[in-house]
């Protein structure tokens, strides 16, 4: 029984951090209805920035803070050269816009900071504790700790704020809110660099796991079962969609795994996705698409 909880709780820790990296496509797409394919490069860049930057005798703090100025100056640049342009036009075109960004900031990280495999270190010790006897990670209690405060904080400025109320008004009607005097690119610009702050953090986390590596921008597909399953305009459905996965993977390898003689891991959450696609197209709290003929 113990090992069943160990392995449940592990999965739910893998959950999380999947879910942080949905949050950024949340944040974009409840503003815009555009599915940003760039934000697996921007975690990528994000990582990069900071782990050049300590690499180069940056301490931690002012490294953060310039990483976090140059994720902002980068929603702003977007919104000005990218999204302003594009105003008012479906959104497939601009999902392929963003298909397109994505390459262009994988290129300029390449390109301004090379190609190399860089070791992160953010002071964290991955070893076991135990608690309740039931067997951790301190590393992964401590991602948890902070996406939750992340997920806080976000909660608290977009459903009491001005501009979280501006948010909601875009993503409800965008023409609406147009008329009533909300600047779009405005709320474009914040939107992202919200995103870009939390790709920053998703970014430090996973390359303090695995490296700050270009395979590093690829951890945004694990986020599409979740997304699906949460509902692509839900950050408490990112959330809890997160931990089904996690979890739901995690069993799936220890018990599944064995029936079909390999790992089940790489494809089960797809699969899951899959099934929640058929039985519940918008997720979990996705908001259900209405078309007025």
């Amino acid at each position: 029984m113990s090992f069943f909880v160990e392995t449940l709780v592990g999965g739910l820790f893998a959950g999380v951090m999947y879910a942080l990296v949905a949050i950024g496509f949340v944040l974009i797409y409840k503003a815009s209805g555009v599915f940003n394919f760039a934000q697996g490069a921007m975690l990528l860049f994000a990582a990069l920035t900071f782990v050049t930057l300590t690499e180069r005798g940056v301490p931690f703090a002012p490294a953060f803070g310039l990483t976090a100025l140059v994720m902002v100056v980068m929603a702003c640049v977007i919104e000005r050269l990218v999204l302003r342009p594009l105003r008012n036009r479906d959104a497939l075109t601009l999902f392929m816009a963003t298909l397109g960004l994505s390459f262009v900031v994988e290129g300029l990280a390449q390109l301004l900071m090379g190609t190399d495999v860089h070791m992160l270190d953010l002071g964290i010790e991955d070893v076991g504790i135990e608690i309740g006897g039931i067997l951790v990670s301190q590393f992964d209690l401590t991602a948890a700790a902070i996406a939750l405060i992340l997920v806080a904080v976000l909660s608290i400025v977009f459903s009491r704020t001005s501009m979280g109320v501006a948010l909601r008004a875009v993503a409800d009607d965008t023409l609406a809110a147009q008329s009533i005097g909300i600047r779009l690119p405005l709320i474009w610009r914040v939107v992202w660099s919200v995103a870009g702050l939390v790709a920053l953090v998703a970014g430090l986390l996973w390359g303090a796991r695995q490296g700050v590596q270009y395979s590093l921008s690829l951890v945004t597909l694990k986020a599409l079962p979740v997304l699906i399953i949460g509902g692509f305009s839900s950050i408490p459905g990112a959330i809890l969609a997160g931990l089904l996965v996690g979890a739901a993977e995690a069993l799936a390898d220890i018990y599944l795994g064995p029936l079909v003689g390999g790992a089940v891991s790489p494809w089960f959450a797809y699969v899951l996705a899959v099934a929640f696609l058929l039985v519940r197209p918008a997720g979990l709290f996705g908001d259900e698409a209405i078309e007025r003929v």
